[in-house]
């Protein structure tokens, strides 16, 4: 069961072989190293100095590992599951997962009790993991141990397993055969068996993998040893955090679902840790009125993206696994089955947790509110987050770091939500609880990417006012941004009266309302600093990915009201599919167009193949719509014919326009080649639309043998997006093509009409 095994290990992106269903490492599979593989019961775990919750103050119910186990877990196990407000000190509370209906169903006594609170305790209790498993004689050195609970057991199914989460992020996690119970990935055929691999007849193998599944289920928890020095112990637990909804202030919030089970050290890269965070496994003192639990539906849509985005170079938290708990019933809008989520980051901090320790009301309510300011505790996160094992800034001894925080903060979240708009992401819900201080997209909910490209499209339709449209998503940013700097003003401040020094402990015990009130007012002058930094980081980060999008290498000022916008504004008026058009716009040649004619047969072709991306051809005037193209075409075709020297490495003849005594360039075609290389690997073929992850989340629901074969499918594809899927450009008929790129073509298409623009609710 604690096995360590040393193994040559291939890192893991798999082809489907057509017909014969075998699957065939891809070339990027090929690399490969010398890793040790630990089960997840003896996977390493990060050192105390590196562990948030040995540097930040946990919950005063739950004031130690020791006491959580010894008094929470035992006596008063409700006190994780009841929804309450921290103190205003507390950053996190130890908590442990719990994934069972709610409302709680207790058995009623076979006598009459005097004392039912106790009796509750005593129900939930016997549902704790607390029975600790024995440890094999044979069985290495392991810093937790596994306990698992008496009465409280249900189906645990394995429908998904990130291949490239798994890789990036955890490469020294034994998964055992896991892969291998998931089948081979397939479209056309899921419920054809036929070729998947076998389970594995080693003992340490489906060991390891049944307490994958045990672990990140929920059900069996990872706890340090009970003799363990308080220093270097380890429990669970959940942040709290408050935040802004919608432009509103809302208190208290925090990890209402999300419990971290454990942080490990990347094996490259012993600085590197990444916390597992499961989603969807039980109540936490956060969850106010709800349950706790997430639903299948939701989950796969997170686990799907989080790995689509990676895949665009677009930051995000990663997804390891799905662990789907079939007999267990979620209330939504239908009753629906649940479902855990195992996902990755080096932080799950947000700009939340700081509101949370100074936010502009004091407010309470049924199941919330909001604590008193605690500035103390503010610099003790604060701390922690500039340290190495959040953002790692560079800083003297001593030397202030408030503003640096900031700044910090905003330059990463610039970058992040300018990928989201070249990439057409649509978050739908940027609540300043949902922002990341690592400027990570955290929180996949009602998302989308653009199909049909509407610059005010709405993908959540909880959001009537339309703040969170894609067209006002940097404004949003800028606005959580503005809330950070809210919440550190009058630190900042305070660092700006003491000439540029860190705060002390107490720095704020005693000082009067009205000095906190200048601090604060010094603090908030750095706003315009803070707007011109998110803004210029957008502009600049923007500018690269479009240039990269549109095969352009040099750095043109007039690039955003030359090209870009009215590239954008040609794709909103003719109603074209935003990433379809970009795709096509890689076989565009300046030859296409001379100085003689602009209508050339293959000009006319490419036209007519962008034209065909609307979904309604009845309401586009084609001749108009075509000498729009014409003269948009011709001035790209001058900004690419412009940097010639640049493909060339700065050598070549110097010809111009690719035409020469009335014949291309040889050199030309070349740098067209090389530039439609370069597009196609930064345009994807397949993008994770809306339709395409209802049809996915439908197929599972109906069938979880069958349909995590298309689930498996579906995320390669979402790993791989530049692929030419579908036997892309192929002219062959469409009845040679095999069953599985006939799937894959369709499955890159815009599928139909009733589900472009599709709006998804933030119920999940």
């Amino acid at each position: 069961m604690g096995r360590v095994s040393l193994t040559k290990t291939t890192s893991v992106s798999w082809a489907t072989v057509d017909q014969g269903r075998m699957r065939i490492p891809s070339a990027k599979a090929l690399t490969t190293m010398r890793t040790p593989k630990y089960p997840i019961s003896a996977l390493p775990l990060a050192s105390p100095a590196q562990l948030l919750i040995h540097n930040l103050t946990p919950d005063l119910h739950t004031p130690s590992v020791a006491a959580f186990r010894s008094k929470v877990l035992t006596t008063s196990p409700s006190l994780q599951r009841r929804a309450r407000l921290l103190a205003p000190p507390c950053h996190f509370s130890f908590v442990s997962p719990f994934p069972i209906p709610f409302p709680y169903d207790v058995d009623p006594p076979d006598e009459p009790v005097q004392d039912k609170g106790a009796y509750i305790e005593k129900w939930l209790s016997e549902r704790e993991a607390v029975n600790e498993r024995p440890i094999p004689a044979d069985a290495p050195p392991q810093a937790l141990r596994m306990f698992y609970p008496s009465d409280r057991d249900q189906p645990r199914i394995l429908i998904g397993l990130s291949e490239t989460g798994l890789r990036d992020c955890v490469p020294h996690l034994d998964v055992g055969d896991a892969f291998a119970t998931l089948g081979v990935p397939a479209l056309a055929d899921p419920f054809d068996d036929e070729g998947d691999p076998s389970p594995s007849t080693l003992e340490h193998a489906v060991s390891a993998r049944q307490e994958l599944i045990d672990v990140l289920s929920g059900h069996s928890v990872l706890m340090s040893d009970p003799a363990e020095r308080p220093e270097t112990s380890f429990a669970p637990w959940s942040l709290r955090y408050s935040g802004h909804q919608f432009g509103s202030w809302a208190g208290q919030l925090g990890d209402g679902r999300a419990i971290s089970i454990h942080v490990t050290p990347h094996p490259s890269n012993p600085e590197l840790t990444y916390e597992l965070q499961l989603k969807g496994a039980g109540r936490t003192p956060f969850s106010r009125t709800a349950d706790g639990l997430a639903v299948l539906r939701s989950s796969i849509r997170e686990y799907l993206c989080s790995e689509a985005m990676q895949a665009l170079d677009i930051p995000t938290t990663r997804s390891l696994s799905l662990v789907s708990l079939p007999g267990l019933p979620v209330a939504r809008e239908r009753l629906e089955s649940a479902c855990v989520l195992t996902r990755l980051a080096p932080s799950f901090i947000r700009i939340g947790s700081f509101e949370a320790l100074n936010g502009p009301t004091n407010m309470f309510f049924f199941g919330g509110g909001q604590q008193d300011p605690d500035l103390d505790a503010l610099r003790v996160l604060g701390e922690w987050v500039v340290g190495k094992n959040v953002l790692g800034l560079a800083r003297g001894e001593g030397e202030a770091w408030g503003a640096k925080l900031v700044l910090e903060v905003a330059r990463r979240n610039a970058r992040m939500v300018a990928a989201w708009q070249a990439y057409g992401f649509m978050h739908g819900v940027i609540n300043t609880d949902n922002v990341s201080i690592l400027g990570l997209t955290i929180d996949y909910g009602p998302y989308s990417f653009m199909d049909v490209f509407d610059t005010l499209h709405i993908c959540n339709h909880t959001d009537e006012s339309g703040r969170y449209a894609y067209k006002y998503q940097p404004n949003m940013i800028i606005y959580a941004l503005r809330a950070l700097l809210d919440a550190l003003a009058p630190l900042i401040g305070a660092e700006a009266e003491l000439g540029g020094k860190a705060v002390s402990p107490g720095w704020a015990d005693g000082v009067s309302k009205e000095k906190l009130e200048d601090w604060k007012q010094a603090g908030l002058r750095l706003r315009d600093e803070l707007d011109r930094v998110a803004q210029e980081g957008m502009a600049v980060e923007y500018g690269r990915l479009m240039r990269k999008r549109l095969g352009l290498r040099r750095t043109v000022p007039t690039d955003e009201t030359q090209h870009f916008k009215p590239l954008l504004d040609l794709m909103e008026s003719h109603r074209l599919d935003f990433h379809s058009t970009f795709r096509t716009l890689a076989s565009f040649r300046p030859s296409m167009i001379s100085s003689e004619s602009s209508t050339s047969s293959e000009l006319e072709a490419l036209i007519t193949h962008i034209l065909a991306l609307t979904p309604e051809p009845a309401l586009l005037d084609y001749g108009r719509a075509t000498q729009e193209w014409l003269a948009w075409l011709e001035k790209y075709g001058a900004r690419i014919a412009s940097e010639r020297e640049e493909w060339r490495g700065g050598g070549g003849s110097g010809k111009r326009d690719g035409v020469v005594d009335g014949e291309t360039d040889e050199t030309d075609v070349d740098m067209d080649e090389e530039r439609e290389r370069a597009m196609k690997g930064a345009n994807p073929r397949f993008v994770l639309r809306q339709w395409v992850l209802e049809e996915v989340i439908g197929k599972v629901e109906r069938d979880v043998d069958s349909g995590k074969r298309v689930l498996a499918k579906v995320m390669h594809m979402a790993c791989n997006p530049f692929e030419p899927w579908g036997a892309e450009g192929d002219k062959r008929p469409e009845e040679e093509l095999s069953a599985e790129e006939r799937e894959e073509r369709r499955y890159c298409g815009m599928g139909e009409k009733r589900m472009l623009g599709f709006q998804c609710s933030c119920s999940s």
